[in-house]
């Protein structure tokens, strides 16, 4: 019988998403668990990666067991897990359905403060800057809606057959005084990197660094930059 795992993790400890030796990983974590519980072998697919110190919100993995429906599993594991990892729910699927080709729509939310606060470091990106133009940024980020090949924000472009993304929708959302920024990506896929560094150039857009054309370049152009920047993991969910 297969299974779809609703889950939330707090990335902060984590060396992202997928098992990778000499790291904890939250997959590692979570396949441990589940082996201990089950008392067998236990390996999970999840619905896509994140880097080191990002979090998730809503993530799905599968897993195939026999055991599971004897088990009230989500009270279990909540207690066998660390309080960073989170289970919300465990729906019986068919043994076709597939946590990572079967998505159908991506969501990533980029949270971002600009004072210092101890209460946020660990879940939103710190950058200390003066009256960045949100209205820029906001220019900027309805622009990523008109393109579909993100190949200039991508950390590895090579690795993929192509480099196209459909974005459904692009948003940027701020508090009153502009101290608390939120931007939100929804597509089909994501690149890996690409959000880290569209969140980069959309605040180098915003201090002025960089103009709106030349943001629009970037996705005109569809280059490989060796120089790619990304913006800090821990505010990337």
């Amino acid at each position: 019988m297969r299974y779809f795992f609703h889950i939330g993790y707090n990335g902060i400890q984590y060396h992202g998403w997928q098992r990778q030796m000499g790291y904890l990983t939250v997959q590692q974590t979570l396949e441990e668990a589940l082996s201990n519980v089950l008392k067998e072998p236990v390996t999970v697919l999840g619905c896509g990666r994140t880097d080191a110190k990002v979090h998730a919100v809503q993530y799905f993995f599968h897993l195939d067991s026999k055991k599971i429906g004897d088990l009230d599993l989500v009270f279990i594991l909540n207690k066998a897990l660390p309080a960073d990892i989170a289970v919300f729910d465990i729906i019986p699927v068919s043994e076709n359905a597939h946590a990572q080709y079967d998505a159908r729509q991506r969501t990533y939310d980029y949270f971002i403060h600009t004072y210092k606060d101890p209460f946020l470091s660990n879940s939103s990106a710190f950058y200390l800057l003066k009256n960045l133009d949100l209205g820029k940024m906001k220019d900027a980020v309805s622009l990523l809606v008109k393109y579909n090949d993100f190949r200039s924000f991508c950390k590895s472009p090579d690795q993929y057959k192509n480099t196209l993304c459909s974005i459904s929708s692009a948003k940027l959302f701020s508090d009153k005084s502009g101290d608390k920024i939120r931007i939100q990506f929804s597509a089909d896929r994501f690149l890996q990197g690409m959000i880290r560094a569209l969140a980069a150039r959309l605040l180098k857009t915003g201090t002025g660094e960089i103009s709106l054309d030349e943001f629009e370049n970037l996705l005109i152009k569809k280059e490989n930059r060796r120089n790619i920047e990304f913006a800090y993991p821990q505010g990337l969910y």
